[in-house]
């Protein structure tokens, strides 16, 4: 019997996909170096190399040391920001995403298939186009420069990814147990608690490392509706940027990416199987 352990074809598929990993893992790879390298060593060779001696203390000085927008208190403060903006805003549109892609696909009513339109439509808006009317939203309500804004802002925009998610995961689930429980005397609210709930634990992960990703890497409102103190991480490496422009540092510059990025790499290293188990869960019915 032939062995088809060094197949040609076998060999050409891992060829390719080692060429497009290092592709992709060569600029993490550059910034993770960068990060262990001391200013004057970039300097005197290039922004490619390895470092000579290990300088941790690009860590510390860029956590809490580093002078962003003239606080000296490194990327701390707007980690916790981004903190305060990621968790909330997640854990709302997810919960309300799942009881409104249950209400669309399970308890079927007038217009429910106009209101899932209407939802899913925030997927095809590009995010200049909401610049405006959140500006006018956020002004009459009070809730400019605030981190509640950021967070009623990515609540809502969530909503038209988790309510597709989930719509088409629950349209899987058998209808029968609808009926069985509404004929036992079950209302909307105590279906959803009982029965749909315990069954969403795939698509709720999905549902959570998404908006977790999107909402912690969102540049655009972050920079446009906060200043100062109130900015998430994201848009205070642009002010971390502005502020090393005329004296660079590489390094502290590389370590502060690499510890804003590091919550949602770490949701990928360990949720990233479930990720991909729960998109395929709802896939057959």
């Amino acid at each position: 019997m032939r062995d088809r352990s060094f197949a040609p074809t076998r060999i050409l598929t891992y060829l390719v996909a080692t060429l497009f990993a290092a592709a992709y893992l060569a600029p993490l790879l550059v910034v993770v170096l960068n990060s262990l390298r001391t200013n004057e060593e970039i300097a005197q060779s290039s922004m490619i190399g390895w470092p000579q001696h290990m300088a941790w203390g690009n860590y510390a000085l860029a956590w809490s040391g580093f002078c962003v927008a003239e606080t000296c208190a490194g990327i701390r403060p707007y980690m916790l920001n981004s903190a305060l903006i990621t968790i909330p805003a997640t854990i709302f549109s997810t919960l309300l995403g799942a009881v409104a892609g249950y209400a669309v696909s399970l308890w079927r009513f007038r217009g429910d298939v106009w209101i899932y339109g209407i939802v899913t439509l925030g997927l095809f808006l590009p995010q200049q186009m909401r610049l405006l009317p959140w500006t006018i939203v956020l002004r009459d309500i009070g809730l400019i420069n605030t981190l509640s804004g950021l967070v009623l802002i990515h609540t809502i925009q969530g909503l038209s990814f988790t309510v597709l998610f989930c719509r088409n995961y629950y349209v899987a689930i058998p209808h029968e147990l609808i009926r069985a429980a509404r004929i036992d005397g079950a209302g909307f609210f105590r279906i959803f608690w009982r029965i749909i709930l315990p069954l969403s634990g795939p698509i709720l992960i999905v549902t959570v490392i998404w908006q977790f990703t999107h909402i912690w890497n969102e540049f655009l409102y972050g920079v446009t509706f906060t200043t100062g103190q109130q900015q998430p991480v994201t848009a205070a490496l642009i002010a971390l940027s502005a502020a090393v422009a005329d004296i660079p540092q590489h390094g502290v510059q590389s370590a502060a990416v690499i510890i804003a990025a590091l919550p949602t790499l770490l949701i990928y290293l360990f949720g990233g199987k479930y990720f991909v188990r729960g998109l395929t869960a709802g896939a057959v019915k």
